[in-house]
């Protein structure tokens, strides 16, 4: 294991002190070092952290880019049509989630195979960081000549390279305690959904909470596709307009693809509830902020032209609104401000993604 706090300071030493990313659970200690001890930019997706870091070496900074190697397909884009068209070198960090052998989650399991074989075809020179400080410190100078020559270089990182690195005290988010839980507010949804409606819940915690509510034909617990729920329940609405479709959100996966929110209010799914629990963190990798404290939810959505908003953080009102929703139908949008935070031994779903898939077609057909 790496210390992570030596190799941050080798890093810095080499003149990277500028990061961008998005954050995962392999990753969490080095982008605790980075915010600590940095400058970090948390963006909301790793193809904007891409072309943040792009920006700042064209600003004369050596910056380096933190993604989970299921995020590195959005980063394909800038890094084959931005980096490589300008010349502009990134130094990047690709965990390696879904390694053969290693139990992992099933949405990674295709991007533990063709990790190295994605970073091969777009020509960006790479190595599995070494977990030996001295070796990998003569990696890091090897990657530092890539970066001067003008290439891009990628370390995929393995679970458990990196020592543990806190938040320090005033980096950590404001914590918000007076508020309801996730947990509670979801039970409050379900109380007040009719029978037949059909949920679509967010990669990471929602999902599982939703799970532990209760298993049922009419769930779907996306894994992955961090960003995509409220499309899929648009894709589900549209093509079923007799069918109540709940999507429950998080800020995260929001800010992923939050142009997601004009395609919605454009096509005016007929009975579609979109719901956005914002704890103002990625909860799942770490804990580390979101840009949430800095933006009005409820008038992006009025400014992307839902027709119906909401903001709420009473249970009672949610769950009111929600049965309101049930009786008139439409698109209508609800924010929910939360507080950080899941149940304990929180369990996962043991039923396959495809399953799932499956059950939920059948249970709408």
């Amino acid at each position: 294991m790496l210390d992570t706090r030596k190799f941050g300071d080798q890093l810095k030493k080499a003149g990277f002190d500028f990061y961008s990313g998005v954050p995962c659970s392999f990753l969490k200690d080095l982008i605790n070092y980075a915010i600590n001890d940095c400058e970090y930019v948390m963006a909301a997706n790793e193809g904007d952290a891409v072309a943040v870091c792009a920006g700042a070496y064209l600003g004369g900074r050596r910056s380096v880019v933190l993604m989970q190697n299921s995020g590195l397909g959005n980063a394909v884009s800038p890094l084959t049509s931005l980096n490589a068209v300008f010349g502009i070198p990134v130094l990047g960090f690709v965990s390696l989630r879904g390694e053969q052998g290693i139990p992992d989650e099933p949405q990674h399991g295709l991007m533990g195979l063709i990790t190295e074989r994605m970073l091969e075809v777009m020509g960006i020179d790479y190595a599995v960081l070494s977990s030996d400080q001295a070796e990998a410190e003569q990696q890091l100078s090897a990657a530092a000549e890539t970066i001067d020559s003008g290439k891009p270089f990628f370390f995929i990182v393995r679970k458990g390279t990196f020592s543990a690195v806190e938040l320090a005290e005033d980096k950590k988010p404001v914590s918000r305690d007076d508020l309801g839980t996730r947990y509670e507010m979801l039970k409050r949804v379900k109380a007040g959904a009719p029978e037949d409606a059909l949920f679509l819940a967010t990669t990471g915690f929602t999902g599982r909470e939703l799970y532990q509510l209760g298993d049922e034909p009419n769930n779907l617990y996306m894994v992955g596709s961090l960003g995509c729920v409220s499309s899929l329940g648009l894709g589900v609405s549209l093509s079923r307009p007799d069918k109540p479709v709940i999507v429950l959100d998080g800020d995260g996966s929001l800010l992923m693809r939050a142009g997601s929110l004009g395609v919605n209010a454009w096509y005016k799914p007929r009975r579609m509830l979109h719901i956005l629990f914002d704890n103002r963190v990625h909860e799942s990798t770490g804990c580390q902020f979101t840009v949430s404290p800095g933006i009005n939810y409820p008038m992006l959505a009025e400014a992307f032209g839902y027709p119906s908003v909401l903001q709420t953080t009473d249970p009672a009102a949610l769950e009111q609104a929600v049965r309101l929703w049930s009786a008139e139908g439409g698109l209508r949008f609800i924010h929910v401000p939360i507080a950080a935070g899941a149940p304990e031994n929180l369990g996962r779903p043991k039923i396959t993604p495809r399953e799932v898939a499956e059950r939920f077609r059948k249970f709408i057909n």
